[in-house]
């Protein structure tokens, strides 16, 4: 559906919504464009601007279906834009990831947006109290969408590193809990965002080279900005999914440090139940003639035999760190 549809003349939003036809039209004005916001639209819906506007319908098709990754086409004297939003469900642990795709023209800017990530209302706001930007065009519209994407990846990336860091106090805590399955999780997370982020890098870079004639030179520099931001959490998911394959290595270690720690420990109890168990065995076979059958003293000193012999294996054991 329609979210909003506007018309800006000289940096300055004129009267009250308009309809797709009313905003073509009107756009068509020296220094007027027109900016229309759709949200999850239909192919019916979607229809009516693709015919006013003679998008390619290539462009289109991405547009309705979404789930594309980050990418600039050019169609002619049209710039079609993907980007991939990100918000960070932190009960859940996961990174919920959304689309906005741009139509950018000379006159025209059209945003479709997928998934509840990076809401444009508040840029929208944000830009008609900034006229003097508005004055350049489709392409500072442009700009302010990437950088509210761009910067709505810092708070999912905090997230994710605070989740990180729990798993990694969980593994050198000494407890003896398995968390491989939450690094392996979250391993996977950050392996989503950044493919969500990754492809975005080129894209952003080409934008603040200024290669497109549709973007004013004024704003060409504002990306430069963006681009640094975008790089900075590229690097960040980076670094996250180096250290969550260390914490997962290390994870794996302890597990195998424990797994031997209890292994020793059985063996030394099972060394000293051997003990008794062989004396016991060898007085128990009821033959009439054993050493030491008919004396009076056999069977306490069997007994303080097996003590001493458990007592000896358990203190050198406890010496040797397997106790």
């Amino acid at each position: 559906m329609i979210v909003d549809s506007a018309v800006y003349e000289g940096g300055r939003r004129l009267n009250g919504e308009v309809g797709v036809h009313e905003a073509m039209e009107a756009c068509r004005k020296a220094g007027a464009f027109t900016w229309i916001g759709l949200f999850e639209p239909s192919e019916d819906e979607f229809e009516s601007i693709r015919s006013e506007f003679d998008l390619h319908a290539l462009a289109v098709e991405d547009a309705i279906q979404a789930h594309e990754r980050p990418k600039l086409e050019v169609y002619g004297e049209m710039v079609f834009i993907v980007l991939k939003t990100a918000r960070y469900v932190d009960p859940k642990e996961v990174i919920n990831l959304g689309e906005i795709l741009i139509f950018l023209g000379h006159d025209y800017i059209i945003t479709v947006r997928h998934g509840e990530a990076s809401e444009l209302t508040g840029v929208r706001r944000q830009l008609e109290e900034s006229p003097a930007l508005l004055q350049h065009g489709p392409g500072a519209v442009l700009h302010a969408i990437v950088d509210r994407v761009v910067d709505d990846y810092a708070p999912a990336i905090a997230g994710l590193g605070e989740d990180i860091d729990q798993v990694e106090d969980q593994v050198f805590s000494g407890s003896r809990t398995n968390v491989a399955e939450r690094i392996y999780k979250l391993k996977r997370e950050v392996l989503q965002f950044a493919h969500a982020v990754g492809p975005l890098v080129d894209p952003v870079d080409r934008l603040a080279r200024g290669k497109y004639g549709v973007i004013h030179d004024e704003v060409r520099t504002y990306f430069r900005d963006v681009n640094d931001h975008l790089l900075r959490a590229h690097d960040q998911l980076e670094s996250y999914r180096d250290l969550l394959t260390s914490i997962l290595q290390a994870n794996l270690t302890q597990v195998g440090v424990r797994q031997n720690e209890d292994m020793r420990k059985i063996s030394a109890y099972v060394a000293m139940a051997a003990v008794p168990t062989l004396i016991a065995g060898i007085y128990g076979m009821n033959f009439d003639h054993m050493p030491e059958l008919g004396w009076e003293l056999g069977y306490p000193l069997a007994l303080a035999l097996m003590a001493a012999i458990v007592g000896f294996l358990l203190w050198r054991f406890k010496r040797a760190g397997w106790l």
